[in-house]
């Protein structure tokens, strides 16, 4: 298998309050659930369809394509086909995006970033402090079957990497590391109420039934993509199934914010053999069974910051980074570049990757909660000279 060098385009189709704050001016959503309820509806499909037709165009594969780049992971909502109300769907965005790769040489992996009431009960998984889904057997049933039509309408495309049935489903360990719902608190307490997190024999039960209802409409060398829940090394006996050998990769989230939460060293050295002692052994070890690619990562970091980001969180989370220390141009570029080549050449221990992102909506010279956070936006870090072209 090709090794995958690529982008997440993040927070196009599926919506993230942090990376374009603009977005949800006049109201006080946070996530993507109650945007519409705040708004009136020609508002918020202008607000939509405007956000969809500018943030990613044609302009951005070419510009992918050029630095080096052979993938893009699309995260997409269950609401695609818009047959949810009131969300607005996006099915004809994701046509648009199969002709600018094939034009460009690119392939796309199709990654279903949210389900009804959530898999994880993050802001990214599209309503925050509610994990219910699983709990719903008529909406897993409801997302088996749109994993099916997508394969249909998409599976045979030259275009297309591999499909991808659920982003980052959260099981007990992880839940109650990162306290989701302390770090995304649920607008209405009767709704999240009974949201827990995925049990594993719930999952390998839908991956089960989402590689049936994916791979009969696959062309041949098209991938079902796994995520690992968090919990990288735990799939080995159930990946080794017979069916599931050369047709399935695993995707593994590695971030240095959550490897300080669990007490990585905020200095360069701390992140340099952390990545080197985690990140790239189990990566090693678990490619030996299965392709592994880090489906999502970035060269955020806490040091280039100037402050303890408590995990990733910011100043939507109401923490207040305007007093930070000052961490200069020259500084961030040598903390960056090194973090950058130590995170490739993990990956380069498996399968490939994906950064994220491709693009962010951020304004960090004037507004100083935001300093250090755009490096999350690719496409800036390689015209800065912190990640490498055409590596």
């Amino acid at each position: 298998m090709e090794k995958i060098k690529g982008v997440n385009l993040g927070n196009w189709l599926v919506l993230e309050k942090w990376m374009s704050p603009a977005l949800f001016d006049g109201t006080t959503a946070e996530d993507e659930y109650y945007l519409p309820t705040q708004l009136s509806r020609d508002a918020y499909e202008a607000r939509i369809k405007i956000h969809r037709s500018e943030y990613i165009s044609e302009r951005d594969f070419a510009t992918i394509a050029r630095i080096g780049l052979n993938t893009v992971r699309i995260p997409i909502p269950y609401f695609i086909y818009g047959d949810r109300a009131p969300f607005i769907g996006c099915i004809e965005e994701l046509d648009k995006a199969f002709k600018w790769a094939e034009k460009y040489g690119l392939r796309i992996l199709i990654d279903l970033h949210t389900v009804p009431m959530s898999q994880n009960g993050f802001d990214n998984g599209g309503i925050s402090g509610v994990c219910k889904w699983s709990q719903i057997p008529e909406e897993v049933d409801y997302v088996v079957n749109l994993l099916g039509k997508l394969a249909e309408r998409y599976g045979k495309r030259e275009g297309l990497w591999g499909i991808q049935p659920l982003n980052e489903p959260i099981t007990e360990p992880m839940w109650s590391a990162m306290d989701v719902q302390g770090r995304y608190p649920p607008v209405d307490k009767e709704l999240a109420a009974g949201s827990v997190p995925n049990t594993m024999e719930f999952l390998r039960g839908f991956y089960d039934r989402a590689y049936d209802a994916i791979k009969p409409h696959l062309g041949e060398g098209k991938k079902v993509v796994f995520h690992d829940a968090f919990r990288l090394k735990d799939w080995k006996d159930y990946l080794t199934q017979e069916k599931y050998i050369g047709n399935v990769v695993l995707d593994t989230h590695q971030y240095l914010m959550i490897a300080e939460a669990f007490g990585c060293e905020q200095t360069l050295e701390g992140y340099i053999n952390y990545i080197k002692d985690v990140y790239e052994k189990d990566i090693a070890e678990v490619q030996e069974y299965v392709p592994v690619v880090c489906g999502e990562w970035c060269i955020f970091n806490s040091l280039a910051v100037g402050m303890d980001t408590k995990g990733g969180q910011s100043s939507l989370n109401g923490v207040d980074f305007s007093d930070s220390k000052t961490v200069s141009e020259e500084e961030k570029t040598a903390i960056y570049t090194a973090i950058a080549k130590a995170h490739l050449d993990a990956w380069a221990k498996g399968s490939g990757y994906f950064y994220w992102t491709y693009k962010m909506l951020l304004d960090p010279t004037n507004e100083a909660n935001w300093r250090g956070w755009d490096c999350w936006d690719l496409a800036k870090s390689v015209d800065l000279g912190w990640f490498p072209e055409k590596v």
